[in-house]
């Protein structure tokens, strides 16, 4: 097979085709438009690059649809051509979440984040967080207080990421049938609670921060992080950059399942390397969110 037949297979296949023909399925509640996240059993596949490109969350392996060929088992690159050359045709589910791309937003991070309104009793994005995922309306309150939040297009919220410094660097988007990150925008890090505290708490999402810090009665010694769901450079800086601070104790309070222990370990890894504390928070559902709807439940 010559380099034009190689350049056209890659062009007529996905890897979600790969991954759909090997048993994998769509985790709809985890994915986005710009990252969808395939399972089977334990094992996580997360597509990018509008399904050219993929990686695996809990390893080093990524790469295109001829490296996931050999991910998933084909030997050698003529094994993995011959795989991905019976997939011609193939078409995968479209994830009943998914919607057409929109044209990119105009202005910037700033400007688009000015625009939007702060959630206020009775509005979408505050039914949204008090009804549907069961937050307390003073947690609602005191991060809209704090700049951290706005109403999202169709009863979604914005949570904001900022760096150390305080600016705004995107927003992770969150409503009843939307999720995603801010277009152009840059994960670092959603923070709730008082900015020098010397207990960090460190979820996946913004949602799980805040129900966390419900579940705690927002201890006023803790700050209440999230990651968006992903582990970017700017967000390990973060962390370790928080982790140098004097008599800093780092919560892992990530998901509980293999995702959210590889993120702990990470954790754990940036705490020993700062001679920081370290401990692991375990929700007893899969999320805190879920905790938390729980606990509502049976009170």
């Amino acid at each position: 097979m010559d380099k034009r037949e190689i350049e056209e297979l890659r062009q007529k296949v996905g890897c979600a085709a790969l991954l759909e023909k090997d048993g994998w399925k769509v985790d709809v509640k985890e994915s986005t438009r710009r990252a969808i996240k395939y399972r089977r059993h334990s094992n996580i596949i997360i597509v990018i690059h509008e399904g050219r490109g993929w990686f695996d969350p809990l390893s080093p392996a990524k790469g295109d649809v001829f490296s996931l060929a050999e991910h998933l088992g084909s030997v050698g690159f003529s094994d993995s051509c011959d795989r991905v050359a019976d997939a011609v045709g193939f078409l995968p589910s479209t994830p009943v979440w998914q919607r057409p791309a929109r044209p990119k937003a105009l202005g910037s991070i700033a400007e688009r984040w000015g625009h939007r309104v702060t959630p206020r009793p009775g509005s979408p994005a505050w039914r949204y967080l008090t009804d549907d995922r069961g937050l307390p309306a003073d947690i609602v309150k005191q991060a809209a207080a704090c700049n951290r939040l706005r109403e999202g297009p169709k009863g979604s919220m914005w949570a904001a990421h900022s760096d150390s410094a305080g600016a705004l660097t995107g927003w992770e988007e969150r409503g009843p049938a939307w999720r995603g990150f801010a277009s152009d925008g840059a994960k670092e890090l959603f923070r709730f609670g008082p900015a020098r505290s010397e207990r960090i708490c460190i979820t996946e999402a913004a949602i799980d921060a805040m129900s966390l810090a419900a579940i705690e009665i927002h201890r006023s010694d803790t700050l209440y992080v999230s990651t968006g769901g992903g582990w970017s450079p700017a967000t390990d800086h973060t962390i370790r950059n928080l982790a140098k601070r004097a008599n800093v104790r780092l919560v892992a309070a990530t998901d509980n399942n293999r995702q959210g222990d590889v993120y702990a370990d990470r954790i754990r890894a940036i705490a020993g390397d700062a001679r920081a504390e370290y401990a692991r928070s375990r929700s007893r559902t899969d999320d805190w969110n879920d905790d938390l709807k729980a606990l509502i439940a049976t009170s």
